[in-house]
């Protein structure tokens, strides 16, 4: 493997391991819609100091309009996002949104950005997103549980949706800018509205309260997304973008072990399983590009 293609590889990789950090953060703290308006406001301000650096977009109709559909997009998958983790466990709900995000990354990105997997990449695809059903099949043994389940896998499934979404999305905007931190600034500088909106009006009245249990591990969780989608875009301006998903979407494996270790929840031989089988589609998405 050549220097080239190495280098969107381990930014994947290292990406995935950020993205799961920031989301087990958040769920830690309990409270998912005050952690994730830290995230982002912490996303946005580690930007700021690097704003005089960047060549700032020709702010025309082409590049409002393709800044305008990723802003969407984010605010979607953040609003899905929240319902997903609000009923699910993590191990549970997170490897479906980030693991059928590459399916929903490749689908769009055949008709948005005229991209098209090999044969053997498209093998591999498949064999990443079907090995999440065996995350998915609800634990629960009781009734009650066994609904809060599938509530939690419908927003997943959303979150997935959205994540295809804004890969594609911002994929077109990056490529579209004089430099790929033109947008991570950009973005990090807008995403953070929409969930700070909902927040203000689902906590009005107590704010502060709110706040300042869930702020140390939303800081953390906030620097950790921000390396986390920043080489994501680095990523995406070098190869395919279904091919950067499904590389970044290793963290369902980061991620249940990390709810398993620090949340307590149960892992279990059936994700190990699904963990292997999702590592080894991944490898033949690899294998098909060389």
């Amino acid at each position: 493997m050549s220097s080239n293609e190495l280098v969107p590889v381990v930014l994947c990789l290292l990406s995935a391991v950020t993205v799961a950090t920031t989301n087990v953060l958040v769920k830690r703290g309990g409270d998912i819609l005050t952690g994730r308006v830290i995230v982002q406001v912490t996303m946005a301000l580690t930007v700021l100091p690097f704003v005089p650096f960047v060549p700032m977009p020709p702010f025309n109709r082409v590049t409002l309009a393709l800044i305008g559909a990723s802003m969407l997009s984010h605010w979607s998958y953040q609003f899905c996002l929240i319902r997903a983790m609000h009923r699910g466990d993590l191990s549970l709900v997170y490897p479906v949104m980030r693991g059928l995000g590459p399916l929903a990354t490749a689908s769009f990105a055949t008709f948005l950005l005229s991209e098209h997997l090999a044969p053997l990449q498209a093998i591999g695809l498949f064999c990443a997103s079907f090995s999440i059903l065996f995350f998915a099949l609800p634990t629960a043994t009781t009734r009650e549980g066994r609904s809060l389940d599938r509530q939690a896998l419908f927003w997943a499934a959303l979150t997935a949706v959205g994540v295809g979404l804004y890969a594609v999305n911002d994929t077109r905007a990056a490529r579209a800018m004089p430099h790929p931190m033109t947008f991570v600034i950009i973005l990090f500088l807008l995403d953070w509205i929409g969930v700070t909106l909902v927040f203000l009006w689902q906590r009005r009245g107590r704010y502060v309260a709110t706040l300042r249990p869930q702020l140390r591990v939303g800081i953390l969780g906030g620097i950790a997304g921000s390396l986390s989608y920043g080489m994501a875009i680095f990523a995406y301006t070098m190869t395919d973008a279904a091919m950067v998903t499904a590389l970044r979407e290793t963290s369902v494996v980061f991620a249940a072990a990390m709810a398993a270790w620090f949340l307590k929840e149960n892992f279990g031989a059936r994700r190990i399983v699904a963990a292997a089988v999702l590592a080894t589609g991944l490898v033949l998405m690899q294998a098909g590009a060389a």
